[in-house]
């Protein structure tokens, strides 16, 4: 894949040693690489035009100008790159006045996004150290170690060791067209071997977060978690519980919508992460031996349907990842007394609620799943008109197919999928046989009730009085 590297700058790299800790030093002592052109397959050609506007504009402005992480790591790896995030040492104000198409962003981590079309190129300056003293520059821990903000601004060097994972500390360097490795990040991805920069307990306290990155990014490219990086990992998983719920459904998005949803969920297990972002679903997965199994199905739908580039929906994920909830919760209810639907509802409130205090849940997609779930007690009333009207459900598709995972997981006995996917496909002559073979099922009956009309009393005549 890539021919070797046999220019190694021994000045900057004592430089970058200096940068470490005593916890950093024990790392390996990275030493920068810089692989010229001839040397690697990076080609700007596998680059978007947008990205390649924004790097021309910044180093013809007089500022050093790379493309960073996953895009460079990407190329590495023989994949099309499809984001492409671009460090700098312009300040975000910098950038603003070099585009008149973009704006900054963010609080936490101020970034300046670049906006050509539906194409958006984040900018970030050059990151420092958090504890040095930067004037002006703010930057903000909390006591367990967590950066509530980070804008102190560096050099390429400091913002190099100040990323995740050495896989991502790759710059591409516009003006000759070089890869500059910080952290041996070439080497790790030739071993397929996923490495925090530094101490890894302080990697993950600064932002716990990167746990669930450090699990998405060996599902996603199929690599081992270094021992060192795997170590601390489950002890600090409760961390994940002082991150905004807002900022967790981003990264669920992340973790379960990019193809390789059932490998993440089963890292997620293993490694106690899963429970901190749905608790009760954990829960429910003890007590129901089908909610695991029905959740790995919908996962491997939605796994496929992105392959084949066809939508996918977070609401049906969500359904499935909270349904066993919902069922424990609905037979305590009508244990009580409650009837089947209004139980549902409530029951389906309690789960929604309490997950919005981990994972947040936009009602663009929390309404639909709902829907969802309600659908599953009109399904098997397959009663005249009524059988019309559901098919006819905005949600009826994704109904149907939560229903087809209930069947393959054993939460249900198989049947009523094939009864829908066949009622689905059949003309009207077939419909009716169909609704005639639900005989006197008294969850399905065909024959629409006739309404009993009322006997009218006899008008009395009228007497002469």
């Amino acid at each position: 894949m890539i021919k070797g590297f046999t220019r190694f700058l021994q000045s900057p790299g004592e430089h970058i040693r200096s940068l470490f800790g005593p916890q950093d030093a024990s790392a390996g002592n990275p030493v920068l690489r810089i692989i010229p052109r001839q040397e690697h397959p990076v080609s700007r050609q596998h680059f978007s035009d947008a990205a390649l506007k924004v790097l021309y504009r910044l180093h013809n402005a007089g500022h050093e100008a790379f493309l960073v992480g996953g895009c460079i790591r990407d190329s590495l790896l023989g994949r099309m790159p499809k984001d492409f995030d671009v460090a700098t040492d312009a300040t975000p104000e910098e950038v603003r006045e070099l585009f008149r198409n973009s704006r900054i962003i963010g609080r936490r981590f101020r970034i300046v996004h670049v906006r050509f079309g539906r194409e958006v190129i984040e900018v970030t300056t050059f990151r420092g150290k958090p504890g040095d003293d930067h004037g002006d520059h703010i930057a903000q821990q909390s006591n367990d170690g967590m950066l509530l903000r980070d804008n102190v601004w560096g050099n390429i060097e400091e913002d190099a060791l100040r990323r995740d994972f050495t896989i991502n500390a790759l710059y591409y360097n516009i003006a000759d067209f070089s890869i500059h490795d910080f952290a041996d990040g070439v080497r790790d991805i030739e071993t397929r071997t996923l490495r925090l920069i530094g101490d890894p307990a302080t990697r993950y306290r600064e932002d716990p977060v990167r746990m669930l990155r450090a699990v998405r990014f060996a599902a996603k490219l199929d690599f081992h978690l270094d021992p060192a990086s795997e170590a601390p990992v489950h002890e600090l998983a409760p961390l994940l519980l002082q991150v905004p719920p807002a900022r967790l459904f981003d990264e669920v998005l992340k973790l379960f919508m990019s193809g390789h949803g059932v490998e993440t969920f089963r890292l997620l297990r293993d490694y106690g992460l899963f429970a901190m972002l749905f608790p009760e679903a954990d829960e429910a997965m003890a007590q129901l031996e089908w909610a695991e199994p029905l959740v790995e199905r919908a996962l491997a739908s939605t796994d496929r349907r992105i392959h084949e580039e066809r939508p996918v929906t977070p609401a049906f994920l969500f359904a499935a990842l909270l349904w066993g909830p919902v069922q424990l919760r609905q037979r305590e209810l009508e244990d009580d007394g409650m009837p089947p639907i209004p139980a549902l509802q409530a029951a389906s409130q309690k789960v929604i609620s309490r997950q919005l205090q981990h994972v947040a849940i936009p009602k663009r997609f929390s309404l639909p799943m709902r829907d969802i779930w309600d659908l599953q007690q009109r399904l098997p009333l397959r009663r005249g008109k009524r059988v019309f009207q559901t098919r006819e459900h905005p949600r009826f598709r994704a109904a149907y197919d939560f229903l087809l995972v209930r069947e393959a997981a054993g939460e249900l006995a198989p049947g009523l999928g094939d009864w829908w996917t066949a009622f689905q496909d059949a003309d009207e002559h077939e419909q009716r046989r169909l609704l005639s073979k639900v005989g006197a099922d008294p969850a399905g009956t065909n024959a629409p009730r006739k309404r009993r009309r009322r006997r009218r009393k006899p008008r009395k005549p009228p007497t002469d009085e």
